[in-house]
C-alpha cells in the first residue's frame, strides 16, 4: 500500500498568465503557496482474487474490468500512462472540497502520479511530477487551465514560477526570514463562500476575451516581484495586502464569471471591517475568499463575515510527499 498527501495551493498573483494562451506569447509568471490542507491518495496492488482489476474510490466507487471503462478521467488516463495491468485499487480523500479554487484536481493528479510511480519503484523529480500531472489534465484530457497549479503542489513552499513557450518552468524559491512567514500567516484569513464552481468554463470566457485581457494579465504578472521583494525583505509586509487588492480589482474585470453580486457584498464587507486586501482564489465564480487582515482588525473582519465558513491556514513547505509505503507482497 501507498499512501501519497499533496498540498493545494493559494495563489497570491499572476493567475491566468500560466495558460497556454499568454505564455506562448510571452513568458507567465505567478507567485503562489502551499498551504498544510492536504489531498491524500492510497493506491494498493491487490491479488488476483478480486472480481474486477480496477476499483476507484472517490465520490463515487466504480468496479471496473479495463482501463478504457474508468469513468473518472484522470485515473483512467495516469494508469493507462503508466501501463497498469494489474489488480489495484486507488482511494482519496481531502481536507478541501473539490471545485473551490484551491487547485483540488491539479493536487489529485499530482498525487495520483505520485502514488503510482512509488508502486512502480519509480524515482521522480518534483519537477517531472508536476510537469507529467500537468501533461495528463492540459494535454491528454484537454482541459481548459494553467499550470501553476501541479507546480504549486509537486513543489510545495512560497515560489515564483515562471513558464515559457517551449513549456519549460522555472522554479525559483522565494527566501524568507522565519518571521515574516509567521507574519504573513498571521495576516491571511480565509474563508469558504459556499459556492463551488467549473474553472473551466470561467477560463475559457478568459481565453477567448479581446486583447485588452492579455494586458490586464500583463499588469497582474508584473505584481509577482512586488509581492517577491516585500516577503524576501520583510518590509513593509502591509503592502502585500494592498498589491492582493489591486490584484482583485484588475482580475474581476478579465471575466463577469469571476465575482458576482454575493462575492463583491462579502468582499465589501471585509474591506469596511478592516481588511486591506484580499482575493477570490482559483479561476472566480466561488471558493474561498482570501483577505490580508492586520491582527488588530481581524474579529471585525470575521464579525463582518459571520456567514461563511473560515478554515484555518498554515504555509506547506515539503510538497507533495509519500507518507506510508509498504510493497510487502501478496
Amino acid at each position: 500500500m501507498i499512501i501519497s498527501r499533496t498540498p493545494f495551493r493559494i495563489s497570491f498573483a499572476g493567475g491566468g498568465t500560466d495558460l497556454r494562451s499568454f505564455y506562448s506569447r510571452e513568458p507567465g509568471q505567478v507567485i503562489s503557496t502551499a498551504i498544510d490542507k492536504f489531498l491524500y491518495v492510497m493506491v494498493r496492488r491487490q491479488s488476483g482474487l478480486v472480481e474486477y482489476k480496477y476499483r476507484v474510490n472517490y465520490s463515487v466507487v466504480e468496479f471496473r474490468h479495463t482501463i478504457d471503462e474508468i469513468e473518472h478521467p484522470i485515473v483512467r488516463e495516469v494508469l493507462r500512462m503508466y501501463d497498469i495491468d494489474f489488480p489495484i485499487e486507488i482511494s482519496t480523500f481531502a481536507d478541501i472540497p473539490a471545485n473551490t479554487g484551491l487547485g483540488s484536481s491539479s493536487a489529485f493528479a499530482v498525487g495520483l502520479v505520485h502514488a503510482i510511480c512509488a508502486l512502480q519503484g519509480i524515482h521522480i523529480t518534483k519537477g517531472n511530477l508536476a510537469a507529467t500531472a500537468g501533461r495528463v489534465e492540459v494535454d491528454i484530457l484537454g482541459r481548459t487551465m494553467g499550470k501553476q497549479d501541479h507546480y504549486a503542489s509537486a513543489y510545495g513552499n512560497i515560489n515564483v514560477f515562471t513558464f515559457a513557450a517551449n513549456e519549460e518552468v522555472t522554479v525559483e524559491p522565494v527566501f524568507y526570514r522565519p518571521e515574516v512567514k509567521v507574519a504573513l500567516e498571521n495576516h491571511l484569513l480565509l474563508f469558504f463562500t459556499g459556492i463551488r464552481r467549473d474553472a473551466a468554463q470561467v477560463l475559457r470566457t478568459q481565453n477567448e476575451a479581446p486583447p485588452a485581457t492579455f494586458e490586464t494579465l500583463r499588469t497582474m504578472k508584473a505584481q509577482v516581484p512586488l509581492l517577491r521583494d516585500i516577503l524576501s525583505t520583510g518590509r513593509n509586509l502591509h503592502e502585500f495586502g494592498r498589491v492582493l487588492h489591486e490584484g482583485w480589482l484588475l482580475k474581476r474585470t478579465l471575466s463577469p464569471e469571476i465575482a458576482g453580486t454575493k462575492i463583491d457584498s462579502w468582499y465589501d464587507k471585509a474591506r469596511a471591517a478592516g481588511a486591506i486586501g484580499g482575493k477570490l482564489l482559483g479561476a472566480g465564480g466561488g471558493g474561498f475568499l482570501l483577505f490580508f487582515v492586520e491582527p488588530q482588525n481581524q474579529s471585525a473582519v470575521r464579525r463582518a463575515l459571520a456567514e461563511l465558513h473560515e478554515v484555518k491556514i498554515g504555509f506547506d513547505q515539503p510538497g507533495s510527499r509519500i507518507t506510508y509505503y509498504d510493497q510487502t507482497p501478496f
